[in-house]
């Protein structure tokens, strides 16, 4: 028995390592400090440090900036003050449910300025399953995180007494220390959009391998410290704890959201069986690369390959996996919204604003089965608040414009991903579309009654108001073709008037979308490089292009397509001028477009970044081919300055990940994907079921960016898109590439992409 067993165990290990051996090492090629060289007045993508599983509850950081500050980690800021646990979607909106951890030698100091210690970035590693520095006084940090969790080790050189400061943040805290156990256990409760707040809690277990030769707690707002003291309660309450001088300290921790015993038992769950931080960093490893290999791309250069990977990475950290998993691996969660628990699946932690165009689009192939009890989370949440969510963290923000949920629902129903009750979801955005909620200004509509009345919101009674109407002329759509797709006659009626609200806006004499008073007169003066006013950060050249579902209804606007793609070539030609407008000032967006170089394009914010697509709907698809591979090679790499703007939760890096692919969707809520140039010579995708999707990109080069002809499963594609389905099914996309245009391939009606009034 004895014998059968241990052959078992061989061979099953075997197994394990013949299987692990077939993952390419793809972490490897990930900078998780891509894009973290930025600050207020200019980003190259706004993001920080983070070492975190895909869709992680909690992610971790190294922390250089003040507590409560949005940049929380800056690549041009020389010194460390805390490795922390994060959640943070964009430094606009700050963070939730943090506290951070701090190393030193010698005096014990707990100021977050005084305990902050200068570092080296030739001292540090930052990938998504591991991140380590050496600090310039010696002590070295590492952490492997889990989804709920992280295993942190502190190694003190021995210059002096070794201490480890917890901090509570920026909010009430509870902390309580139990040295028998080498055990802190607490709370934080720090949080700016929490939609009830009053039992929040962020209860936190971390287990020591080594005894505390001391220990005490302190507090962050007189940073006053209390020895010996086991328990302490209040603003900014923390611990601190004194090991053997020279001692090497692991430290695995876990938080929840819904009890001090749900934590614990998630820390058993995910870091029990582990005995030291190797084995949690080699399983992150295995998890990041399991899914990494899920899109293996060839042919590229080295700095492609990196900057594809390390968008990848990015692209699966949101939404959030708010949920956690009860005694018997069950789902269930704190809500956010309400303050109660629910059984079930809960996402969170996405500005859909920024997400519907590009991120989402990309999960829906990656991701189904989770894209599907997402979306039966956004219905819960509505039930839980009373709106759908636009932007989440955790709770609803009303951040940014336009009612994007109902994107998601509807893109994930023409996909095939019908997990929910389409009735309840087109009731849910009804009640959206035609009420204001009480948070920001995506939370219901602004002027909801003048866009139904008037067909449009007025300007200046609403800023933003041009943008607005366009985006809810989208977001009805999705509204009407959801309804449609399902059957519902009622809401087919009380959306399809409003989806071609965009023509309201249009002003054929000067041909752009423009802000118009409740009287019917456009606004005067007209200034297209004028930002802000009636267009929300952006201006008149980015906006004119938000009709995702309509595209030849546009072109027909500009009275044919010869018109719209010169006025799209004119984007790119005209001085790249920036006038602030109502801003007053210059913000970061305008900086991103000036230093891009490329006119009036601003791809470092989302409205515009679907444009270069529309080439392909108005018979010019090598203009769509160009200016992909332009954008791609000069606007995008692996480094801190990494992004041309906002990353934005995964959605600034999905464009790059499907554009690098040659496929983008313009219009969510449609199954197709337009067709652009592939980056790489050859990229396979496996979707979730195994099946395996094979983009082939013969001759391609940097100079051969042209598409000559493709094959889709060995038949000629003369389209200018691809199906959903035809990508979830497997086979092989063939092009051949070239380094002039073919001007007699995608150029008809025929091969243009879905567009409401395309006959």
């Amino acid at each position: 028995m004895k014998v059968r067993k241990a052959l078992f165990i061989a061979a099953a290990l075997l197994q394990t390592i013949y299987a692990g051996a077939q993952l390419k090492d793809l972490v490897q090629y990930v900078n998780t400090l891509q894009g973290t060289d930025s600050h207020f007045g200019l980003s190259y993508g706004n993001t920080y440090a983070t070492t975190a599983m895909p869709y992680a509850m909690h992610t971790w950081s190294a922390q250089t900036g003040v507590n409560g500050e949005g940049w929380k980690y800056q690549y041009s800021v020389d010194k460390i003050r805390g490795f922390q646990q994060a959640h943070q979607c964009s430094p606009w909106v700050s963070d939730y449910a943090v506290y951070s951890f701090m190393p030193m030698e010698g005096a014990l100091e707990v100021n977050q300025e005084k305990r902050a210690s200068k570092f080296s970035h030739s001292n540090e590693i930052a990938k998504p399953h591991y991140y380590k520095v050496t600090l310039d006084n010696g002590i070295t940090t590492e952490m492997a995180p889990t989804t709920r969790g992280v295993h942190l080790r502190f190694s003190f050189p021995g210059n002096g007494d070794a201490y480890l400061v917890l901090d509570g943040y920026t909010d009430m805290s509870e902390v309580k220390i139990d040295s028998q156990k080498r055990q802190i256990t607490g709370w934080v409760n720090n949080q700016r959009f929490v939609n009830n707040a009053e039992n929040f809690r962020s209860y936190f277990v971390v287990q020591f391998d080594k005894p505390f030769d001391a220990y005490g707690t302190w507090e962050n707002q007189n940073d006053k410290t209390f020895p010996a003291e086991i328990y302490r309660q209040g603003k900014g309450a923390g611990v601190y704890l004194k090991f053997k001088k020279g001692a090497k300290v692991q430290a695995k921790a876990a938080s929840s959201y819904i009890s001090q015993q749900q934590a614990i038992l998630t820390l058993n769950r995910e870091l029990g069986s582990d005995k030291n931080l190797e084995q949690t960093k080699a399983r992150g490893a295995e998890t990041w690369n399991k899914l990494l290999n899920r899109v293996i791309v060839e042919g590229g250069t080295d700095e492609q390959i990196r900057t594809f990977y390390s968008c990848l990475f990015r692209a699966n950290l949101f939404s959030r996996k708010f949920y956690e998993r009860n005694e018997n691996n069950e789902p269930y969660y704190y809500s956010p919204y309400d303050g109660k628990i629910y059984n079930g699946y809960m996402y969170t932690d996405n500005g859909f604003w920024d997400t519907f165009r590009t991120q989402f689009p990309l999960t829906n192939i990656l991701h189904p089965t989770m894209q599907g009890r997402y979306m039966n989370a956004l219905l819960d949440a509505h039930d839980q608040c009373g709106w759908l969510p636009s932007w989440s963290q955790p709770g609803e923000t009303g951040g940014m414009i336009g009612n994007h949920a109902i994107s998601l629902l509807a893109d994930a129903w023409a996909k095939g991903i019908r997990t929910f009750d389409p009735d309840r979801a087109l009731k849910a955005y009804a009640h959206e579309a035609m009420n204001k909620g009480p948070w920001g200004g995506a939370n219901g509509r602004i002027f909801w009654k003048e866009y139904f009345q008037l067909g449009y919101v007025p300007y200046p009674e609403s800023s933003g108001s041009t943008a607005q109407t366009l985006e809810y002329a989208y977001d009805d759509w999705c509204g009407y073709e959801l309804a449609r797709m399902t059957g519902n006659k009622f809401y087919m009626d009380v959306f399809e008037r409003q989806m071609y609200n965009y023509r309201n806006v249009f002003d054929p004499t000067v041909g752009f979308m423009r802000g118009k008073d409740k009287d019917g007169k456009w606004q005067e003066p007209f200034d297209p490089f004028v930002w802000g006013g009636p267009y929300c950060e952006g201006n008149a050249w980015h906006y004119t292009w938000s009709v995702f579902h309509d595209v030849q209804g546009l072109i027909d606007l500009f009275g044919g397509a010869e018109n719209m793609v010169s006025k799209m070539d004119s984007v790119f030609t005209v001085p790249n001028i920036i006038k602030p407008g109502t801003y007053g000032g210059i913000i970061h967006e305008m900086k991103e477009m000036e230093l891009a170089g490329m006119g009036q394009y601003a791809q470092g914010n989302q409205p515009i970044q679907h444009m270069i697509y529309m080439y392909s709907y108005a018979g010019q698809p090598w203009k769509t081919q160009y200016w992909a591979r332009q954008i791609m090679n000069r606007l995008y790499n692996s480094t801190e300055k990494g992004y041309p703007g906002d990353e934005d939760q995964g959605g600034m890096a999905s464009w790059y990940v499907l554009s690098a692919l040659g496929i983008y969707s313009v219009c969510p809520g449609t199954d197709e994907y337009v067709l652009g140039s592939p980056l790489f010579k050859k990229a396979t995708i496996t979707m979730e079921d195994g099946k395996k999707f094979v983009i082939e990109a013969n001759n391609n080069s940097n100079d051969n960016i042209y598409v000559q002809s493709v094959k889709l499963n060995g038949n000629s594609l003369n389209k200018n898109y691809i199906t959903y389905k035809a990508i979830v099914n497997g086979g092989t996309i063939e092009y051949t590439m070239g380094s002039q245009p073919n001007k007699g391939r995608g150029i008809t009606k025929d091969a243009a992409p879905f567009s409401l009034s395309k006959k």
